[in-house]
Formats: structure tokens, C-alpha cells, sequence
């Protein structure tokens, strides 16, 4: 364990002087609007065609991987999400911050798209037009995903989806009804498998815009919580049985101070990154600031258990508060002062979503449900051995045994919507852990929870034991009051 410390529309007065014909006056634009009319703006456009706040502190604040460290310092929106109730905050790394950032983004997509469609949907904007389709069904996908039960084909065609919005904004106060999560599930697939035709990783910075990989791990996650691992398979065919050099280098990482790792883990230049946020949040003060974390009990629990090497995982940890909460160095964050001598301004954070470390493991688990034991044997063996101090390939053997010993299948603790083997369960097992050590602080545990149907249960010191059952209703936030108040349904509670 290491213990270090740180300190850390305006609207315009128009002067009309001479007199103006009728004419001219009507031909001029009746307010200060851009008008997204050149390729060029349509890509400046698309700049903000993605959430410009994370999920990241909301998704593994619902996880079972915090705990309350009872430092007494919890906010009431971490508390609320600890506890899977609706947030009466609307502020910064809030549920209905992120819901509006969504929302943002889908109708700065939509505008893109209908710019384009006016100039004669021209073959030169096919590479904007890949893009925008793609962010489109990104931030549909992450608000079904939030506010929506999980995914299952029995259920979806009655399941409340999301608004599935397709147009730009033309009005004040549209009110919107909410597609069925089937119908969410079809319209983002259309939107992929459009987008995947068209984008291209033509950009000055192709990792802060959706790439072609990017675009196929995204595919990779949407497919995977579908099911269809025939096509998981096929977008990531291109990873092959050992990705060399494509994954994070755990061994470098591990080898740089902690200053350097926080800024590292998010580059752009890492091969591994395939898509990078630039949003407005705190989620790298959370390690110093929240109450409910990654405790050291958590910790202990993840990463100090038996490595199927029996050796130590590649991960580093770190402390403000004397191990009461750890946390690996993932979350740099830029500052921009909008007044030095009021010392205020915007906090922002590079934060990784969507990885070739996530899309391997798609990858992986896709060769498990089809039933290719052996094939997913050996790219397990190779994922976990990135991860290992002193991994030696020729000595160091993960067997189908190992992995039925390791992760021994304990009834009914996983129920996605489909069926199991006993083999397959230990695997997903295996995987689900793999998953929950790699991006701890990231929130994508949050989607194991919700589509393995995991039971998490809140055992607190004084307090009642508070426990998120198989099928709970609070899996699906509620509707933020400012989409319910102007006509959006509810969730059941």
C-alpha cells in the first residue's frame, strides 16, 4: 500500500440608422443565429455532439464498488445515489445535469445531420455524417442505459425507453413521449450500423471524435448488453487473440509516480484510448472529497485477492485520508479561471469512453456465450497477464480449471436474460471482475450490476441494511423534474 498526501443566446440591441427598404429588411435574418451552412461548421458543430458532463461519479456511486468510509464529509446528491434515490440537485456530476448534457449533445447531432441533408447530403459529409449518427446513438444508448430498466428482448417492447429524439429543436417547450427500449434499442442499432459505414478517422484529433475504433467498440458494448455475439465478434475481429501493444501498458503506468499516472491514464497519444471526454465535472476531487469510495475494505476485497497467477495485479494505490478511501491516479483536471481575481471558474477532466481494454473484454466475453471456451482461455490468459507483476507467458497458465476453481458459480448471483452453463458462469465471473478491477472509479461497473441483475446491498454502520433487489425499481433512475414537469412519464416506483 502507498500512503502519499496531496494538496490539490445574449440577446442583441440592433441600431438601425438611415432608412432600409422593405425588402432588405425582410431579407435579413431575424435574429443572430449561426447558420450551420459549410462543412466546416457542421464540424465545429459536432465538437459539442457529445456530453459535456460525465456519469462517471453517479454510475460507481450506485455500485457495489464503494463503501460509506464515514469520514462525514457526504454530499446530498453522492448520498441520494449511494442509497439509489432521485438527486433534488441539479448541479455538476448530477443525474439531471448528465440527462441534459445528453440531450444537449443529441440536438447538436441532430443539427449536423440536418445541415447536411440541406446542402444534398454530399459523399464529402459522409465522414460528418458517420459521426453525428454515432454520437447520436451514444447518448441515446447512455440514458436508456440510466433511466430505463436493462435490457430484455421479453420485456422490451413494453419496457419505458427514453425519448428517442431524431429532429433539431424548433420549439420552446416540445413535450416528448418515451419510446419503448425496444424501439431505443432499434433506432440506436440503425444509427451504428449507418454510422459505422460512414465514419472515418480523418480528424486533427480522431481520439476526442468518434474514429472507426471507437465506433466499433461502442458497437462492441451495445451488442454485448443485446446479446448478439455473433456481432461483438465480428466489430472486433480486428483485435485478434492478442491485441500487442493496443492494450494499457500496466507495467509503465505502474512504474511513474502518481502525478504523472493521473495524466497518462486519459492521453490521447495511448493506443488503448480510443475515445476521450473533455466534460465539465469533479470527478477527480472525488477521491479527496467523498464519503462513499472505494474503501479500504473494497479495496482489499478487488485487488489484494488471489491473482490466478498467484502473483499481484499491476494496479497502484493511493490515499488522502490515511486508507479510509484509495484510489488509483485516473482523473487530471483543468481549471479554467473565468475570473482570477474572484478565483471561480470551470472545472474539467479528461476522461476515457471507450477503450480497447473494454472492447477486449467484450470480445472475450462474446467467444464465452458462443460457447468457444478455449479460444476466450487463451485471450483471458493474455488480458489478465497485462495486469500482473511479473507475468512470465511461458510459465504463467490460466486453465479452464483454474477458472471453475476461482470463480466457483453460486445460484442465482448472475441472471442476465439469457441461460448459462455452469462453465460459461464461472467465466462471465471472471470477467465481470476483470472488468470491475479495470475501471474502477469509472462507473462502468454500474452496467455489470444492472444487466447480471447483481444484488447490492448497503451494510452500514447504525443504519438499517438497505439492499437493491433482483429487479428493483430504483435500477432505473427516476425521470429529473425538469423533463417529468413538461410531460415525460415517470418511472414506476
Amino acid at each position: 500500500m502507498k500512503n502519499i498526501k496531496y494538496i490539490k443566446i445574449t440577446a442583441a440591441l440592433l441600431l438601425l440608422v438611415g432608412v432600409s427598404s422593405c425588402d432588405d429588411f425582410l431579407s435579413e435574418v431575424p435574429d443572430n443565429r449561426t447558420q450551420i451552412d459549410t462543412p466546416e461548421k457542421i464540424s465545429e458543430l459536432l465538437v459539442n455532439a457529445y456530453p459535456l458532463a460525465s456519469y462517471m461519479d453517479l454510475g460507481e456511486t450506485m455500485s457495489d464498488n464503494v463503501a460509506d468510509a464515514e469520514l462525514n464529509n457526504a454530499s446530498v446528491k453522492s448520498t441520494q445515489s449511494y442509497y439509489w434515490e432521485m438527486q433534488d440537485e441539479t448541479n455538476i456530476d448530477t443525474q439531471a445535469n448528465y440527462w441534459d448534457a445528453c440531450y444537449r449533445a443529441i440536438a447538436h447531432a441532430n443539427q449536423a445531420l440536418q445541415s447536411i441533408k440541406e446542402l444534398g447530403n454530399p459523399t464529402s459529409l459522409n465522414p460528418q455524417k458517420g459521426e453525428a449518427l454515432l454520437a447520436r446513438a451514444y447518448s441515446h444508448f447512455m440514458l436508456v442505459t440510466f433511466w430505463s430498466n436493462r435490457y430484455n428482448p421479453a420485456t422490451a417492447a413494453t419496457d419505458l425507453g427514453v425519448p428517442y429524439v431524431t429532429e433539431p429543436e424548433t420549439e420552446l417547450l416540445k413535450s416528448y413521449k418515451r419510446n419503448t427500449v425496444k424501439e431505443v434499442f432499434d433506432f440506436i442499432q440503425q444509427d451504428i450500423e449507418e454510422g459505422l459505414r460512414y465514419v472515418s478517422n480523418n480528424y486533427k484529433e480522431p481520439k476526442f471524435h468518434f474514429n472507426k475504433e471507437a465506433a466499433k467498440a461502442f458497437a462492441s458494448r451495445f451488442y454485448l448488453i443485446k446479446g448478439d455475439w455473433d456481432k461483438v465478434l465480428e466489430v472486433s475481429s480486428g483485435l485478434g487473440s492478442k491485441p500487442v501493444g493496443k492494450l494499457k501498458d500496466y507495467v509503465t503506468l505502474s512504474s511513474l509516480a502518481p502525478d504523472i499516472q493521473f495524466i497518462e491514464y486519459s492521453k490521447s497519444s495511448l493506443t488503448s484510448n480510443l475515445l476521450i471526454g473533455s466534460p465539465n465535472t469533479l470527478v477527480g476531487r472525488s477521491a479527496n472529497g467523498s464519503n462513499f469510495y472505494l474503501t479500504d475494505e473494497k479495496q482489499r476485497e478487488l485487488f489484494n485477492g488471489t491473482n490466478p497467477f498467484g502473483k499481484a495485479w499491476l494496479f497502484d494505490f493511493y490515499s488522502y485520508n490515511s486508507s479510509s478511501t484509495l484510489f488509483t491516479p485516473k482523473f487530471e483536471e483543468y481549471f479554467k479561471y473565468t475570473n482570477l481575481t474572484a478565483n471561480i471558474g470551470i472545472a474539467y477532466c479528461g476522461i476515457v469512453l471507450l477503450s480497447n481494454d473494454e472492447f477486449y473484454l467484450n470480445r472475450i466475453e462474446a467467444l464465452v456465450m458462443k460457447n468457444r471456451i478455449a479460444d476466450a482461455n487463451t485471450e483471458l490468459e493474455y488480458f489478465l497477464g497485462t495486469r500482473t507483476a511479473g507475468y512470465n507467458a511461458a510459465t504463467d497458465k490460466l486453465t479452464e480449471a483454474d477458472v471453475v476453481a476461482g470463480y466457483p458459480v453460486i445460484a442465482d448471483e448472475l441472471t442476465p436474460f439469457y441461460t448459462m452453463t455452469a462453465v460459461q458462469t464461472s467465466y462471465i465471473k471472471a470477467l465481470t471482475e476483470a472488468r470491475r478491477r479495470d475501471f474502477v472509479h469509472e462507473g462502468l461497473r454500474w452496467f455489470d450490476v444492472k444487466r447480471f441483475n447483481i444484488v447490492v446491498s448497503r451494510e452500514d454502520q447504525g443504519k438499517p441494511v438497505n439492499t437493491l433487489v433482483k429487479d428493483d425499481k430504483r435500477r432505473a433512475l427516476q425521470i429529473p423534474l425538469s423533463a417529468s414537469n413538461y410531460g415525460v412519464e415517470k418511472n414506476p416506483r
